[in-house]
C-alpha cells in the first residue's frame, strides 16, 4: 500500500498522484468516469481534483458536469470519507469571481452537485485581484467555520497576493491556505519556479501542480510524424516544435529505459521530487491510461536522473 502524504500543514493525507476530474463529462462519459475512479481508488488513490466550471467549455454543457459525476460515484460507492475531494471557485458561468457572496453561493452549488455536506479542499481557481484578499479569506473562513470546507487553497495567484492572503490569515487568526495549485511541468518551469515556489516553501504550502504532463506531451506519445487522437493534441504538439521539448523527450526516454517505466511516469516522478510538490495532478480518460500515472507512487529517480531531466528542460 502506498503511503499517503501530508498535504502541507493540514490534516489531509493524500495519495502522491491526484486524479484530475477535468475529463469527466468532457472526453469521458459517466460510465468511463466511474471506471477510472474505481480503478484509481482500487490502486490506493484517494485524491480527486475537480472544479465547478468543468466542463463549461463544451457545447451543451453548463459547468458542474464533473462535480455531478463525482457526486454520483461517491453516492453509489458509499465512500465519501475515503476520498479527499478538491474543487474550485471563480470560473463557473453562473458563479464568476471571488466576491464573498459569490464564494458562498458557488460553494453551496458545488456541495449540492457533489452530494456531500463538506468539501475537503476548496481552491480559489483564478485570483481576482480587484477583490481584497480580506474579503476572499473572510468568506473562505466562514465556510470552514460552518463545516462546509475542511481546508482552503489557491490556484493561479501571484506571489504578492498569496503573501498578502497568508499574512491576513495569520494576523486575524482565520483559515489559511494550505496548498497551491500551480501550472508546472518539465516544459513549463517558470510558471512556478522562483518567487512563488520560494514563498510556498517558506509558508509550508503543498504544491499540487496541474498540466503535470503538459496536456499529454510528456507521455511521450507525441513524436515527429505521429498523429494522436486527443482533444488536447494541438496543445501538446506545440512542444514538439521546440528544442527544449525534443531534449526533454530524449532525456525522458533515457531515464524511462533505465527503470523499464513509461515516459509519463518519469515526468511525474521528476515533478514529485521537486521542492514543495506533494501530488501532481494527471487525468485519465480510460482505465488503460491509469497504470503509467499511478506508477509514480513507486518510482524514485536518482539525483543524477533528476539532474539530467532538469538540465534537459532548462
Amino acid at each position: 500500500m502506498t503511503s499517503l502524504r501530508k498535504l502541507g500543514q493540514s490534516d489531509l493525507e493524500v495519495f502522491p498522484l491526484a486524479l484530475g476530474g477535468n475529463v469527466f463529462g468532457w472526453t469521458a462519459d459517466q460510465t468511463q468516469s466511474f471506471a477510472v475512479l474505481d480503478a484509481y481508488t482500487a490502486a490506493g488513490g484517494n485524491f480527486v481534483d475537480t472544479a465547478d466550471s468543468y466542463s463549461a467549455w463544451i457545447e451543451g454543457n453548463h459547468g458542474g458536469e464533473s462535480e455531478t459525476i463525482i457526486g454520483k460515484w461517491i453516492k453509489e460507492r458509499g465512500n465519501r470519507s475515503d476520498v479527499v475531494v478538491a474543487t474550485k471557485v471563480s470560473q463557473h458561468p453562473d458563479f464568476k469571481g471571488l466576491s464573498a457572496a459569490n464564494i458562498r453561493a458557488a460553494a453551496d452549488a458545488s456541495l449540492k452537485r457533489l452530494g456531500t455536506d463538506y468539501i475537503d479542499l476548496y481552491y480559489t481557481h483564478f485570483d481576482q485581484p480587484d477583490v481584497p484578499v480580506e474579503e476572499i479569506i473572510g468568506a473562505l473562513d466562514e465556510l470552514v467555520k460552518a463545516g462546509k470546507v475542511r481546508q482552503i487553497a489557491a490556484s493561479n495567484i501571484s506571489p504578492e497576493r498569496l503573501k498578502a492572503s497568508l499574512e491576513f490569515s495569520e494576523r486575524e487568526g482565520l483559515a489559511r491556505y494550505v496548498a497551491l495549485q500551480p501550472h508546472y511541468n518539465l516544459v513549463s518551469r517558470d510558471t512556478y519556479e522562483g518567487e512563488l515556489q520560494a514563498l510556498a516553501e517558506r509558508a509550508g504550502l503543498a504544491a499540487v501542480p496541474y498540466f503535470a504532463l503538459a496536456s499529454g506531451f510528456l507521455t511521450g506519445k507525441y513524436r515527429p510524424g505521429a498523429t494522436v487522437d486527443s482533444a488536447r493534441a494541438e496543445g501538446a504538439a506545440k512542444h514538439l516544435a521546440t528544442e527544449r521539448g525534443q531534449k526533454v523527450l530524449a532525456a525522458l526516454d533515457e531515464v524511462a529505459r533505465a527503470h523499464d517505466a513509461e515516459a509519463a511516469t518519469v515526468a511525474l516522478a521528476w515533478l514529485a521530487a521537486q521542492p514543495t510538490v506533494v501530488a501532481p495532478i494527471a487525468s485519465a480518460r480510460t482505465v488503460e491510461q491509469l497504470p503509467a500515472l499511478l506508477a509514480v507512487a513507486g518510482l524514485r529517480l536518482t539525483d543524477d536522473e533528476i539532474g539530467r531531466l532538469t538540465e534537459a528542460s532548462a
